[in-house]
């Protein structure tokens, strides 16, 4: 199968048009059509229909367990009973009012989510996605501080919109467009990094950049608080608390990027940035919010809000009533079921479990990570620490026969991503690394 690519400026557009409608068509012939954007992932690309809490079945039934939780975005586990029942009954009533009106499903869960957060974070503002919930937190830094300038991590991912991709520091993911007032700071990587685990030591090029790189003052600092596109890289104990303060010290605001590492994933915390003790100004949030859903959300101080008051900020969806019951009816799901604290006993067992197995095969460098948020980093040798991303692709297609769905990420893509819906039991992680173990005995 052949495509013409036309010269005009929708020719992308169409031909991503024309692959989703010929996938509908010619999914059960992969040698027919193999999409670019579902090729990535496995050769053979998995045809999803079904799902169950910790299981995904395909078109002929076979059942996988997701250890990767559609990105780390299922927490309370697929189609979680709950979850649905509150979706259809919000549906029956009304599907879409926006902000311009009172509903209690946004104002209830806007209420709830509140309750969350620590110190003065209380006022929420709602999105469709991480990406949107970032570029509006940026905004309000640099409307909130009159300075442009924003400092972010290298190896970091906060998006795919132009201001959130200039913050992204992953060639990967990086188109050519106009980024300016960014500044990439080391990354305080404790695996890779040249200070190891010092958090204080990296955390001093911050200083560094407000020093030689900017007038003196920042706008903001936005951080993931375990990298998870860069391969579930959490920071080095220290850095969050040394780095605030000189964002502080220059009059920034300090942003936590809680899209993939919040809503209990961590175990050990509600939100990632809790473990290194501090409060952000701004916290934004996507994925596990919804199960699902597509919504996001920046919560901030009420004195931080009032700038978006001076002129008029409007999201059409944000804050769909559908999407804001089922995020309600998800926030209820991690505390009657105490997903968090599994996701503590589970994701210790699984970490241990893949320590282990890094005593038994040279090719696993690093196991990292925490709760049901772990990274296991490949190479081919750990002295040099060089990428082992081919053996990376190729265990995972083999864990992908024998069932077991994982993701990848790093900048060479040789870290596997596991971020399973919380409900996952030992039993579960067993199995995932006793299939792990099988397919690396076969290399």
């Amino acid at each position: 199968m052949t495509f013409v690519f036309l010269k005009c400026p929708c020719s992308i557009t169409l031909l991503l048009l024309i692959q989703v409608l010929l996938l509908q068509k010619f999914c059960r012939n992969e040698k027919s059509f193999k999409p670019f954007h579902v090729s990535l992932l496995y050769k053979n690309p998995v045809h999803v229909v079904d799902g169950k809490m910790q299981y995904l079945f395909d078109e002929e039934g076979k059942r996988y367990l997701d250890a990767f939780g559609g990105i780390a975005v299922v927490g309370c586990g697929h189609c979680h009973p709950d979850v649905v029942e509150a979706i259809i009954d919000q549906t029956k009533k009304i599907q879409h009012s926006t902000v311009l009106y009172l509903n209690h499903a946004i104002g209830d869960f806007a209420e709830a989510l509140a309750s969350k957060m620590p110190g003065d974070l209380k006022v929420v503002f709602f999105t469709n996605s991480g990406t949107e919930a970032n570029e509006l937190a940026m905004m309000m830094a640099r409307l909130y501080t009159g300075c442009n300038d924003i400092i972010s991590l290298r190896n970091a991912y906060h998006g795919n919109a132009a201001g959130t991709m200039g913050v992204t520091a992953l060639r990967n993911w990086k188109f050519n467009v106009i980024q300016t007032g960014v500044h990439h700071a080391l990354n305080p990587d404790p695996y890779r990094g040249a200070f190891g685990s010092d958090g204080e030591r990296y955390a001093k090029d911050v200083q560094d950049l407000i020093d030689f790189g900017t007038c003196g003052r920042v706008g903001g600092f936005i951080t993931e608080a375990i990298q998870g596109v860069g391969g579930i890289l959490e920071l080095a104990p220290g850095y969050l608390p040394a780095a605030y303060s000189s964002i502080r010290k220059a009059g920034g605001l300090c942003i936590a990027d809680e899209v993939q590492s919040g809503f209990a994933r961590t175990g050990s915390h509600f939100w990632g940035f809790e473990a290194q003790g501090v409060v952000p100004d701004i916290v934004t949030m996507a994925k596990g919010i919804g199960n699902g859903l597509p919504i996001g959300a920046v919560v901030t101080t009420p004195e931080i809000a009032q700038v978006l008051t001076h002129r008029s900020y409007y999201n059409t969806f944000g804050g769909n009533p559908v999407c804001t019951a089922g995020a309600l009816a998800v926030l209820k799901v991690i505390e009657k079921e105490k997903l968090q604290q599994n996701a503590f006993v589970v994701g210790s067992y699984l970490k241990e479990r893949f320590t282990s197995l890094k005593e038994k095969y040279e090719i696993i460098g690093d196991v990292r990570g925490r709760g049901l948020m772990l990274g296991v980093e490949l190479v081919t040798d750990r002295q040099l620490k060089t990428p082992a991303d081919a053996e990376t692709v190729h265990i995972m297609d083999q864990m992908k026969e024998m069932g077991v769905l994982i993701g990848k990420g790093g900048f060479h893509g040789n870290v596997f991503r596991i971020t399973p819906p919380l409900c996952f039991t030992k039993e579960d992680a067993d199995f995932l690394v006793d299939v792990m173990d099988y397919s690396m005995s076969k290399m």
